[in-house]
């Protein structure tokens, strides 16, 4: 399964996948993490224009895609703003789950200049999460469950 994590900048992907990854450890699952900030220093992608995202994106589709074949479970952490993005990675892969987060425009974190201004905010996401109004650990326990049940199909 691919498990990806998405939304603006400091929505809380990568806190949240850190915390997940520690319960994955302890079911003994197989698992890797594709980080949207490590990704853009591996590739030396530093655009933050649309065709800069939109490449950066379909690099790590096709990454999470390949270790698909050898994981349980590939978490992916990255804004994914827009809908082709989106739809490349589930077309690619028939087992994506999509965990859209986002937080009240009130709670300023620190990195509103690199949010996206054009973010198809997602109409289909297998779960949503207000980070602003969820603790943290209820929503890495949502997130699991969201596992479970797949796993459970």
């Amino acid at each position: 399964m691919i498990l990806v994590l998405f939304g603006q900048p400091h929505s809380g992907k990568s806190t949240i996948a850190h915390l997940l990854k520690a319960d994955l450890n302890d079911r003994g699952l197989l698992f890797d993490h594709i980080d949207g900030d490590i990704l853009r220093q591996m590739f030396n992608n530093k655009s933050y224009t649309k065709e800069g995202r939109l490449s950066n994106l379909k690099t790590a589709s096709d990454i999470a895609h390949y270790l698909s074949f050898e994981l349980d479970l590939v978490i992916v952490t990255l804004v994914y703003p827009y809908k082709e993005a989106r739809e490349y990675l589930s077309k690619l892969n028939e087992n994506v789950k999509w965990v859209y987060l986002h937080y009240h425009a009130t709670d300023l974190r620190g990195r509103e200049n690199f949010h996206v201004l054009d973010f198809d905010v997602p109409e289909d996401a297998d779960l949503v999460i207000n980070t602003s109004e969820e603790p943290e650990l209820a929503s890495v326990y949502k997130v699991i469950n969201l596992i479970k049940n797949t796993n459970e199909k």
